[in-house]
């Protein structure tokens, strides 16, 4: 089980820090990853961090604003959202998977579990 949180209100420029929580044994073996939706749009790869190697992977539109990161010893993977725009507004949600390799962290069909969600809406 997954729970996701820390999204809120925040001007353009602003920042916020989302955490994931994981419930269940050997969090560590499991890649996480950060999608979004927008509303009227389709959910979109963010962020991802491998559970074997701690490797990380981006978006374009979220390379040197956000930093994905993980503490295995909480069972929490973070993801530091930075320099926010407008479009940057949209429910985030974090997903975790076993067995994925690199280039399948941003296919969002290959996550099992899934978190509620937490909102992020940035203001002009």
């Amino acid at each position: 089980q997954l729970q996701a949180f820390g999204g809120g209100l925040v001007q353009a420029g602003g920042s916020l820090k989302l955490s994931c929580v994981a419930s269940g044994r050997a969090f560590s073996t499991y890649s996480v990853g950060w999608f979004r939706q927008a509303p009227g749009k389709g959910r979109e790869f963010v962020a991802a961090a491998r559970g074997s190697s701690g490797t990380t992977v981006y978006a374009d539109s979220a390379k040197g604003r956000f930093t994905i990161s993980r503490d295995n010893a909480r069972s929490t993977v973070y993801l530091r959202l930075s320099s926010l725009k407008v479009e940057d507004t949209a429910v985030y949600f974090c997903a975790a998977g076993q067995r994925l390799i690199l280039s399948s962290l941003a296919l969002d069909t290959n996550y099992a579990y899934w978190g509620q969600g937490t909102q992020v809406t940035v203001s002009s």
